[in-house]
């Protein structure tokens, strides 16, 4: 079977992920594969070649001190014990999560700084407390309310053209 990415080479890695429940697979060459996710490497391989030269690539497994997780429990299961294998595993951890998400820093659901985070909390605060004056029929409380909708909503529009710029 040829490549799915490049279609030239032949296929030799089948690579499948599951997204929201459902899989999708990719045949890819060796080539297509290094290319979106690293080089193609094998323990099993790297083992033999090491052996070949007198070297031993066993490392003395690590294991996290409060759950007692190893590194080979993550490979084999895709799960960790606890939040503090993150900071045990961390070295191998960083390059899968950076090739999932892409970034290895948090920047927030949305990406807003506090100020507009604050003022987005207050519009919707503003905005239940409108309804609600409608709904007892408080005209002139809801006129206020309105106004200040408004001036929020202007900060947001002008905090938002500031951090385009």
């Amino acid at each position: 079977m040829l490549c799915q990415r490049c279609k030239k080479n032949q296929a030799t890695v089948i690579y499948e992920e599951t997204i929201n429940g459902e899989k999708f697979g990719y045949h890819l060459c060796q080539n297509c594969y290094a290319e979106m996710f690293g080089a193609f490497s094998s323990s099993v391989n790297n083992d033999i070649l090491a052996g070949l030269f007198g070297q031993s690539t066993r490392r003395r497994a690590r294991t996290c001190p409060v759950c007692g997780t190893s590194y080979s429990d993550f490979e084999r299961t895709g799960l960790l014990g606890c939040a503090s294998c993150y900071d045990v595993f961390k070295d191998e951890l960083m390059p899968y999560i950076e090739r999932i998400q892409g970034k290895v820093v948090h920047v927030g659901k949305v990406g807003q700084d506090v100020r507009e985070q604050d003022l987005t909390r207050k519009l919707s605060r503003l905005q239940e407390d409108l309804e609600k004056a409608v709904r007892e029929r408080r005209y002139s409380d809801a006129e206020l309310i309105n106004s200040r909708i408004s001036e929020v909503r202007k900060k947001i529009a002008e905090s938002g053209e500031g951090s385009n710029e």
